[in-house]
């Protein structure tokens, strides 16, 4: 059973990597196999889990992990991520668009046009970029594999979160766009929504030990989230495992959404 989930040979390409659920994704897929690409603004913070999956979890093994900084809002830092991956490692089989940003937090009739704008180009235009630049190479081989994490912030409404809500589940709906434009070449595009989980993103919703309670009160499993709860789905989406699966959005929140 081991092999439905075997990334060995392909590469990933995960952006927002150096920490939280993206870092959690990087380290599971070099874990299976995957030559991964740890990708954010700051190089350094890369290198340390690089160097971590090169050194600790992979030392034996035939994963391991390069650098690429970039900053997603920048599209020309985009085309060189992407043209840098190639080189270094000669192509892209798993796109996994994590990177996102929020920096409003409040009603949607206050937030400013430069936030706003900002969350939608980095959690929709960069992840529409990217795949723009990947997608038609992955078809001419005729195997892919995008994944876009999204949020449970996408299929809810908030009144505290709502341009980033938006971006979210545009993400879901640019994940069905995808694998209908691509099925027939066999390029898969899925999402992952997540619920909330223990990241230094949403730190200011668990730090808080009173804010952490009311945060789960209503969740099933009455507890918050970790990043490599995450990371096994994005290693069946991006292997044979989940190779019958395109379109989707699988939903990770300990089951906030149904309660």
């Amino acid at each position: 059973m081991s092999s439905l989930f075997d990334l060995t040979g392909k590469v990933a390409l995960i952006t927002g990597s150096s920490r939280g659920i993206g870092r959690a994704i990087a380290e599971a897929m070099a874990q299976h196999g995957a030559s991964v690409v740890v990708s954010s603004r700051k190089a350094e913070a890369c290198e340390q889990v690089a160097q971590h999956i090169n050194h600790q979890l992979c030392a034996d093994g035939p994963g391991r992990a390069i650098v690429v900084p970039c900053n997603i809002s920048s599209k020309p830092e985009l085309e060189n991520l992407v043209q840098e991956t190639e080189r270094q490692l000669g192509r892209i089989d798993i796109l996994v668009c994590n990177a996102a940003v929020n920096p409003f937090f409040g009603p949607s009739a206050q937030i400013p046009d430069s936030a706003f704008n900002k969350i939608l180009q980095c959690n929709l235009t960069a992840n529409h970029w990217l795949t723009q630049m990947v997608a038609p190479t992955m078809a001419e081989r005729g195997d892919g594999v995008i994944i876009l994490i999204s949020s449970i912030g996408g299929v809810h409404g908030s009144s505290t979160l709502g341009a980033y809500a938006i971006s979210k589940a545009a993400d879901m709906q640019l994940a069905r766009n995808l694998a209908v434009e691509y099925g027939a070449s066999n390029v898969r595009a899925n999402a992952i929504a997540p619920g909330l989980i223990q990241t230094d993103f949403a730190r200011a919703l668990w730090e808080n030990p009173d804010i952490l309670a009311a945060s789960t009160a209503h969740t099933p499993l009455k507890r918050i989230g970790q990043p490599d709860e995450i990371s096994g789905a994005a290693v069946f989406l991006a292997s044979r495992a989940g190779q019958f699966m395109t379109g989707q959005t699988l939903v990770i929140d300990g089951g906030t959404t149904i309660a």
